[in-house]
């Protein structure tokens, strides 16, 4: 309803204008002050105006101003004004908005909802950032959901966007899982032991765990490989390159189970080296400082903090060293306008000092960085920990969603009528995942249920696509009965129920949906308008008859809103990473 927005604040600013004129004001451009709000109720229209700006101006009380204003709408306006005290409603041409609306729909198909006002805007978005030592498991794919989601919404705004995945492949947590296959893994492979190669390797983690509780020795062995593996030596490095790639494997098999793709990669292996000099250069120019136990520490006691070490006192890198060595290989890789890192809210501090750090090293880009910080997602029975091996790993919640989708499948007797039941089964699992996992701020903590997830009735991922299904089934239908409408043009006048207008209106806000969730990087509110078109579509289908009806314009007009609703649905499916389904 853009349109209709700005077509009537121009028309409030000329009648405000006239208005103004007659009282022999001076101030005549109002429309910087025009407030466009939404009537609380339906009954008060589609549009409503404040006047209490105006009171100044016109040194009158509001409700007088409205009857000024309303009195001096021109006559030609598309709609109706009303007084509601001290503003003015708007009752729209809902005929025009119609047509305008499906109009708009097939000749934008795609791209309806798209906008340019982040054209200029280059924006780097890293997400996933996955431990070669351990798969993917559920709290990644609430980051991978999150951060995919982000991404398309900026580029449908306009934003040149890369997406980035820092692998974390270096440290002493991955010489734990190495330390552990050296001691109990016995040559075992992903191909002699048929498992995918990040499972494999996170076996060997949680072995390193329960082994450490037995050995008071094992944190100290892991650290002199860590020392070792820095210092190239060649037997540790071999173990390394042979585990990390059986990891990176796995988890890019998982990436593309998932839907997950990205523009670049980037791996610690390759930046700690860079993050380490820029620490040595900052510490010769005193913006670090070595401490009486030789560590390299940052002061950040300006930003109300105590101290962070930057390289530890063997010379070891820690996370922050890397990072400092990523972000700026990246601005040189890509001259960013703006860096988010989707990364969960336990990091705020690391993500506090790295922005502090970089600035105090005279990168004025750190201004540009910002820390989308997500709230945790656990299960009903509690949190996970994957030292204890109790995480919910990505590829077994995949395969028991799909599986579970495809039951119901058989059960309600489809597998004829959708065919490939295993695939469909799939694209059903990856809505329930991204829908419930992206329905809920990601600012928020949240609980994820499997089998709440699946439920094709009310609030989900399967409950959208069913929608979807059941229009392109009726369109179907109406292509088979077409020659009996041959001739026929769609008569919008006709659509004047209330069940209609509120559908018109949900379709109609989807743009400015779009570009809110832009600004505030918020996927939830593309997911839950979906949700709300989707009932909205429900009702109108269950009220409003559309095929077989003696009036055949009408048909037409409805059938011409319901491929609207069609193409609405498929664009927002694609923000948030829900396959489309024709049948189900």
């Amino acid at each position: 309803m853009d349109k209709q927005k700005k077509q009537w604040q121009i028309i409030l600013s000329e009648a405000l204008k006239k208005a103004a004129i007659e009282k022999g004001l001076h101030q005549t451009d109002f429309i910087e002050k025009i407030i466009v709000e939404q009537p609380p109720r339906p009954e008060l229209g589609d549009l409503a105006f404040p006047m209490f700006p105006f009171a100044k101006d016109f040194r009158t009380a509001p409700p007088a101003i409205a009857a000024s204003v309303v009195a001096a709408i021109r006559e030609d306006a598309p709609g109706r004004a009303e007084t509601a005290g001290p503003y003015v409603n708007i009752f729209l041409d809902r005929a025009a908005v119609v047509s305008a609306l499906v109009g708009d729909v097939q000749a934008h198909g795609e791209s309806f909802g798209h906008s340019r006002h982040l054209a200029d805007q280059k924006v780097m978005v890293e997400f996933s950032c996955p431990n070669t030592n351990k798969p993917l498991h559920l709290g990644h794919l609430r980051n991978d959901a999150i951060g995919e989601s982000v991404s398309r919404i900026l580029a449908a705004c306009g934003a040149e966007v890369q997406k980035v995945n820092l692998i974390n492949n270096r440290g002493v947590h991955i010489c734990k899982s190495m330390l552990a296959y050296q001691k109990f893994g016995n040559g075992i492979t992903p191909e002699s032991s048929g498992k995918k190669g990040d499972h494999l390797v996170g076996e060997f983690y949680v072995k390193f765990n329960k082994w450490s509780k037995e050995d008071e020795t094992a944190e100290a062995q892991a650290q002199d490989m860590l020392i070792r593996w820095e210092q190239g030596d060649e037997e540790v490095t071999a173990l390394w390159e042979m585990m990390n790639k059986w990891t990176i494997d796995g988890i890019a098999e998982t990436y593309k189970n998932t839907n997950i793709s990205f523009d670049r990669y980037y791996y610690e292996s390759d930046t700690y080296l860079s993050g380490r000099d820029e620490v040595l250069k900052g510490l010769e120019n005193g913006v670090f400082y070595k401490d009486k136990d030789g560590s390299i520490r940052l002061d950040l006691s300006e930003i109300g903090m105590d101290t962070k070490v930057m390289l530890r006192s063997d010379g070891t890198s820690v996370y922050m060293t890397q990072d400092l060595g990523t972000a700026i290989a990246r601005h040189k890789d890509f001259p960013f306008d703006r860096l988010i890192y989707v990364v969960g809210a336990e990091q705020v501090y690391h993500f506090q000092v790295l922005f502090h750090a970089l600035k105090k090293l005279g990168y004025s880009w750190a201004d540009m960085l910002y820390h989308l910080s997500y709230g945790m997602v656990n299960l009903p029975e509690g949190k996970m920990k994957s030292r204890e091996g109790t995480v919910v790993d990505a590829d077994d919640l995949l395969r028991q969603l799909s599986s579970m989708a495809s039951d119901e499948i058989r059960i309600k007797d489809r597998a004829e009528a959708v065919g490939d039941v295993e695939d469909t089964g799939q694209k059903i699992a990856l809505a329930a995942l991204h829908y419930f996992l992206l329905q809920v701020s990601p600012y928020k903590d949240m609980v994820f249920n499997p089998k709440e997830s699946l439920s094709f009735n009310g609030n989900t991922g399967p409950y959208l696509q069913y929608m979807s299904a059941r229009i392109s089934s009726m369109l179907n239908k109406y292509e088979g009965l077409k020659a009996e409408y041959a001739g026929i043009e769609e008569d919008f006048s006709l659509l004047t129920s209330d069940v209609e207008w509120e559908l018109v209106k949900s379709l109609s806000s989807f743009p400015d949906i779009v570009r809110t969730a832009a600004t505030d990087l918020n996927p939830s509110i593309v997911a839950c308008h979906l949700y709300d078109i989707a009932k909205n579509f429900s009702r109108f289908y269950n009220d409003c008859p559309i095929l077989g009806v003696d009036n055949k314009a009408l048909t037409v007009g409805r059938i011409a809103l319901s491929r609207a609703v069609l193409q609405v649905l498929k664009n927002g499916f694609k923000l948030v990473n829900i396959p489309f389904l024709s049948k189900m």
